[in-house]
């Protein structure tokens, strides 16, 4: 390994643990609190309970909102209530494109047992082919009722039954996707790999009949059905019971051999399940790469980096020991669909976020407008989603003096049509800090004949009225079903969000507010 990079591999082989132990929204929301707890922070109810009189001076917290966005952040140890602050926010999304299961998954075609799914998201779906899938997400499982003293559940009051959420994770490669032969495409066909997504996309996990030699004679028997019968009568068995006890039309709707998995693995009986939220996502875990090892191939490199690299920032809040404002924390679930969602960057998240923790760190007093504009003048944030690396095989798809490279630093992205929420001043905040701590920061703007994407900044800068700054450490093959990054550009990730939350403040004052 090339010693030139060496320093950052520690910090690499971490995010790979961490990219590949989450393969969905909720599990980055699992990931993340663990990390959380292990550092300190402390579990609000988000839901229920007021923060009044559970924040303090120093304190770090998180909360939970849907188990697919998580809320982070940490109370400067030389905060004054009596004194204003503003919250220093980094932003970044939990969700990348993927392949979901449709309500009703159970499909058969061809002799094969296949998975109706969703495609969710933006995503380069000819690079879900033959890869080696697995399912995970969140399962509803629900207790059989108990028939106490002989009474009937024949009341809706009587089979309201107690459910739990339960995340699972099959791990093993059940599921994949496989392109046709060559053999069988026209030339035009194998000139344009073009995917009808609601044909082409749905994973193959088993056949549905099966076939054994005759004794007698060597040869094969008609393909039957018998394991496979044998396997959902099985199944049935368990399923086929009263609506009191469970939704067993939802189930029916479902593929036994999948319920069967998902009991399995948690350890439950089949009929314990009454519905799921399930993704499909590779098996491949994280690695390093290239000749050097200087690069990270990963899936969901969008925007999991964003939200690794904002957790180790944030985590070690002792290096803030100088702070008088709060430091945030906030990833969103659906950004890749356009964040209109409960838990997505559309939703009253982030303002509740900020009217919230103002009130408890004032005693529970209703915050004055007055008080909350100037906390919202002073406050900042970091939108941050992966950039685009200049490819060398596309060189041409950039603009030329705006070509940012891997292992080159934090890319700031702007806009003038408002897809990106950089400006004059916000833009040059980012480069501020990146002067004062020597931290390499690029640039990206869109050529004027290419469509440019979107990121949560307009949406939060919109709905809060602060300040918001697009950036994001570069990549390539952004929306693949495998991704590629600089390691460097990890570091170089944590060092700027370090040096925001430490330095933002100075910056800031020392900006002139007016136009002289």
């Amino acid at each position: 390994m090339s010693s030139l990079y060496s320093k950052y591999v520690p910090l690499a082989k971490k995010a790979c643990e961490f990219l590949t132990a989450s393969p969905d929204p909720f599990f980055v929301v699992k990931n993340c609190v663990t990390k959380l707890e292990k550092n300190g922070y402390k579990k609000l109810d988000g839901s229920s309970s007021a923060f009044t009189g559970q924040l303090i001076a120093g304190g770090k917290y998180y909360y939970i909102v849907e188990y697919s966005t998580i809320v982070a952040f940490a109370v400067g140890p030389k905060f004054i209530p009596s004194n204003s602050f503003g919250f220093h926010i980094i932003g970044g999304h939990t969700d990348s494109p993927n392949l979901k299961l449709k309500p009703r998954s159970k499909r058969n075609a061809s002799g094969c047992t296949l998975l109706g799914v969703q495609c969710y998201g933006g995503g380069l779906w000819h690079t879900w082919f033959d890869r080696d899938l697995s399912v995970s997400g969140r399962v509803l499982v629900q207790q059989k009722p108990k028939d106490v003293d002989g009474r009937s559940y024949n009341t809706p009051q009587s089979r309201i039954l107690k459910t739990e959420q339960r995340l699972v994770n099959l791990e093993d490669p059940i599921a994949r996707i496989s392109t046709l032969a060559i053999h069988l495409q026209t030339g035009e066909e194998r000139g344009a790999f073009k995917v009808n997504k609601e044909n082409h996309t749905s994973p193959i996990i088993a056949t549905t009949t099966t076939t054994a030699p005759t004794p007698k004679i060597g040869l094969l028997v008609e393909p039957n059905d018998a394991a496979k019968t044998a396997l959902e009568k099985e199944i049935d068995s368990q399923v086929n019971v009263t609506s009191s006890t469970t939704s067993s039309k939802w189930q029916e709707a479902q593929e036994p051999l999948l319920l069967k998995s998902i009991a399995e693995k948690l350890k439950i009986e089949v009929e314990s399940i009454v519905d799921f939220e399930l993704n499909l996502y590779d098996t491949q875990p994280a690695s390093l790469g290239g000749i050097t090892k200087e690069f990270l191939y990963s899936a969901r490199l969008d925007n999991l980096a964003t939200v690794f690299v904002a957790l180790e920032s944030l985590s070690d809040h002792s290096t803030f020991e100088d702070s008088s404002d709060v430091s945030v924390v906030v990833f969103f679930d659906h950004e890749e669909v356009g964040s209109n969602s409960a838990q997505g960057a559309g939703s009253p998240v982030m303002v509740d976020c900020i009217s919230r923790i103002s009130t408890a760190l004032n005693g529970g007093a209703t915050t004055n407008p007055d008080m909350h504009n100037a906390c919202i003048r002073k406050s900042f944030v970091l939108s941050i989603d992966q950039a685009h690396a200049l490819h060398p095989n596309y060189a041409a798809k950039h603009e030329a003096t705006h070509a940012p490279l891997i292992n080159g630093g934090i890319v700031v992205k702007t806009n003038s049509n408002q897809r990106y929420a950089t400006n004059g001043v916000t833009g040059f905040v980012v480069r501020e800090l990146g002067r004062i701590c020597d931290i390499p920061v690029q640039e990206f703007v869109v050529r004027n004949d290419c469509p440019c994407g979107s990121t949560i900044g307009p949406e939060i800068s919109a709905k809060t009225g602060i300040r918001v700054v697009d950036a994001g450490m570069p990549q390539l093959s952004m929306h693949s079903c495998r991704e590629m990054m600089g390691i460097a550009d990890l570091s170089h990730g944590v060092d700027m969000f370090t040096a925001f939350f430490n330095h933002f403040r100075s910056i800031d004052d020392n900006l002139s507010k007016d136009i002289v």
